[in-house]
This record gives structure tokens, sequence and C-alpha cells, in this order.
């Protein structure tokens, strides 16, 4: 990826003197010259644009040096100089580090300190994409607002997204996601965020973290960037969150729907065929009917979230209200569609026990709001560690428990989410098993023969399941009949 740098040019000494760096200098280069844009990728290199090389696991960046110099680029972050590029000829400045993704990390912290923009970050087990969103298209009724693009969300993805950021730009929005204890920290630190929020906990990264508490200390990391009058939101329904409230020097905010002690509380929620209303109580007051266009009690927390966020950077509530209109999910995220008369709910980007469970709620309200059957593909859930099969096996009997009339359960864990669901009450033959993820297009075979027009079908897995590919070949198939 390639980023403009558009608040700031840099110069190589100027790289070095923040990241810490040796900087070498070769065949006469200089070192003040302004570089433009920076880059991850070799093949987005020129004349101007700073190539980052990242050592990854297949491949490492620094063997591209020579590549990237010949395509123009004349500086470059790395942890050596192949001798390729040394006897090259050409003038060009490297800054030698021990680790680039964090040196990338220091200089996108002393980058942030060029915007007077605020910094709204967000993490949670679930959910932490669609409030980005939410918190998106509230703040951008009123500021133009940065944020975070698809999954750069990491501690490579979230300084390229603080490259990003445009002189006018007054809101940034930054989801902060993780895979171990540390990795929030190093992200907030370098953020420094005005406002930080936990949209939950949950059980995702279990296989690494070992307890739900662990994750909620990882979770909690947001918190260590703020600056003195930073302001942390949390969600008080969550057990494990609202536990903190009493053991945090600086009281955080809370959000709820059930709490009382909640200072951002939804009540009086109901479901439309299109979305959800709510009454909100703030500050003493109550905002009636706040229209959200999307479905589920899990919306519900995410806008509430953005509802907040609004507030807290001095928005109206009728240009919040404005806002929250204007939500669109993220890509595989809860979109809705038709295909051939049956109604799919495409929410295919990732799955968690909770975000299951929330998926299923959605379609049985949809499908009892329209009349019609509803169905699921439910596809296997990653990073559970030795929880995965007992998980697999609850969220069968969810399914069964919710009256799912018709289940599709596709990957490794399927017969343990089928066996499940057969024993708490769905019918065996209304329940069908693929274990190969390699045959979506048996898998979309099946999923026609005993569903049709009228019935309504949710797809959700986790993301390295690629459940997207059934959607794609019953698409397919629908357009050959039609023809």
């Amino acid at each position: 990826m390639s980023v403009d740098l558009k608040l700031k040019k840099l110069t190589a000494a100027e790289i070095s003197r923040e990241t810490h760096g040796e900087l070498q200098i070769y065949n006469g280069a200089d070192s003040e010259k302004q570089q433009s844009a920076i880059s991850t990728d070799s093949r987005e290199s020129g004349d101007g644009v700073i190539f980052c090389a990242i050592k990854g696991q297949k491949v490492d960046g620094n063997d591209f040096i020579p590549s990237a110099l010949e395509a123009g680029a004349d500086c470059f972050i790395c942890q050596y100089v192949p001798e390729e590029a040394k006897k090259s000829g050409k003038p060009f400045c490297a800054i030698i580090v021990e680790d680039t993704i964090k040196a990338m990390g220091d200089l996108a912290a002393y980058y942030r300190g060029f915007t007077s923009a605020k910094f709204v970050a967000v993490t949670g087990s679930v959910g932490k994409t669609t409030t980005k969103e939410f918190i998106y298209a509230v703040a951008s009724a009123s500021f133009k607002t940065h944020k975070t693009q698809g999954n750069y969300n990491n501690e490579l993805g979230l300084p390229l997204t603080i490259f990003g950021i445009e002189p006018d730009d007054k809101v940034v929005v930054l989801e902060m996601g993780m895979s171990a204890l540390g990795e929030i920290e190093h992200m907030s630190k370098i953020a420094r965020p005005d406002i930080a929020l936990v949209t939950n906990i949950g059980t995702s990264h279990l296989a690494s973290l070992g307890t739900r508490e662990n994750i909620c200390r990882a979770k909690l990391e947001i918190r260590l960037g703020l600056p003195e009058d930073g302001i942390l939101l949390l969600n008080a329904d969550e057990p494990l969150l609202f536990n903190q409230y009493e053991t945090l020097e600086k009281k955080p905010k809370l959000m709820s729907i059930y709490n009382r002690c909640g200072d951002f509380r939804a009540v009086n929620i109901r479901q439309k065929l299109d979305g959800i209303v709510y009454d909100l109580i703030y500050s003493n007051k109550a905002v009636t009917n706040v229209e959200v266009p999307a479905l589920g009690k899990h919306n519900v927390y995410n806008s509430l979230a953005a509802y907040a966020v609004g507030v807290m950077l001095g928005m109206t509530d009728d240009a919040i209200r404005r806002g929250l209109k204007t939500f669109v999910s993220a890509d595989m995220r809860q979109k809705i569609y038709d295909v051939g008369g049956i109604t799919i709910i495409d929410d295919c980007y990732n799955a968690s026990p909770e975000s299951m469970r929330a998926a299923i709620d959605v379609l049985i309200s949809m499908a009892a709001k329209r009349h019609a059957r509803p169905a699921a593909l439910l596809g296997d859930m990653l990073e559970l560690g030795e929880y995965s099969r007992l998980m697999h096996d609850q969220l069968g009997q969810y399914a069964a428990q919710m009256q799912v009339q018709k289940l599709f359960c596709y990957g490794m864990m399927a017969d343990i989410v089928a066996e499940a669901a057969i024993k708490k009450g769905i019918r065996a033959d209304n329940v069908f098993v693929c274990l190969d993820t390699r045959d979506p297009q048996g898998m979309a075979d099946m999923i026609l023969q005993a569903i049709g027009p009228g019935d309504i079908l949710l797809v959700k897995a986790s993301r390295a399941v690629q459940a997207e590919k059934i959607i794609e070949c019953i698409k397919k198939r629908k357009i050959r009949k039609k023809r």
C-alpha cells in the first residue's frame, strides 16, 4: 500500500531521527530531500516514495530494495541493504532499524503531531468495524473525517492510516485489533486518542490469550494512550468492563441498554423491517425515535457508541441523527440482498460465538416480520483454541433454540454444530453438512435444493472460511436458471 503524505513531507534525516535508526548515505544522496509518499510495496515505489521494507513469514521486503531503487525510490526504511543495491551506483539513503514495523509506528507517532484533528480509537471483541463505520457516519455529518480502511487495524495498518490524514481532516476514527497483550497499548500510544472506546469482551483470541479476563486486559490497553483530558467509553452491560469502573483512577463514560448506570442509555428499542428505532437518555434528557438503518440489538450498541462520540465531539442531536441515517455497513458485514427471490444476509467477514448469536437473532427477527422461513449457513469460528468444540456445540444448540428451520453447517467443525442442533430439536433432514471448505459449489447446490423463493438465508463464518464464495456460486446458479 502506498500513501501520499499530505500533512507534511519527510526527509531521510528526519526519519532517522524519529525512528532512532542509523542513516546510511550512498553515492552522494541528499538526506534532506523531501519525500512525498510512503509505501510497503516495492511495486508502488518511485521518486519521492519512501519504501519501508517489511520482513514477513514468507517474504522479506529488504530483498526488494534493488527493484524499488530501480523504480526511482531513493529513501528506504530497512533492516539491511542488499549488496545489489549498494553496487548499483544510484544515490539513495537507507535508515537501518532493528524492527521496521516499530519504526513505522515511531514515525507515525511523530507525524500525528502535525494535525489538530480529534482522534477516536475503537476496539472490542465484536463489532469494532461496524462501530467505526457508525462513528464515521456520525462525525461526517459535521466534520471532514478520516478512518481506518478495510482491515488496516493492526500495528502496520494503523501507521499507514495516520500517514493518510489530510490537512483539513477534523476527526480521525481508528480501529484497533490485536492478537496478543501489548499490541493495543503500542497502537494507542502512537495514536494518542482523544476518545477511546471498548465495545465488548468476547471469546475471540481465547486460543492466544487463554481467558476472557486476559482479553479484557488487552482491550483496556486502549486507554494507555489517552491524554489527561481524554475520555474512555465502555459498555456497561459487559460485566468485565463495568467491573473496571471502580478500579480505574479516572472514571470512564458508560453506555448501556440494561445497566441504569449508563451515561448514554438506549431504551424502548423497536425493530423495523429495515432497521431499529430507540429512545436515548443522556445528560438528564431524552432523545426520542433515534433511527438506525441496521438490524439487531448489537447494532443498538454500535450506534449508541457513535451517538456518545458525537456528543463528545460537540455535535447537536440533529446532526448526530443525520449522520446515523447515512450509515453503510462495511463489505461482507450484514449486507442484505435478493438472489432469485431468496433474501441473503451476507455476514461473511468474520465470526465469533457472540457475533454468530447476534446474526441468528437478526435472521429470526427478519423472518418473523416477513413471514419467511429462516435458514442459516454457519461456518467454522476460528481462534477459539481448546474451547472450539464446546462453542461450536453451543452454536448448534442456539440455532435450534431460535428455531432456524434449515441449517447448513460448513467447515471442519460442521459435524459438531449439526449434531448439537439435531439433539436440540432441528429435524435431521433439515440439517446439511459439508466438511470441505474447498467445495463452495457443492454447498451452494445443497442450499438451492433445500430452500427457495421467499426464504431468508444467513451466511456467516470466520473470514478464512471464505463463505462468500458460496454466495457467488448461488448467484451464478440463479443467473443460469433465469436464462
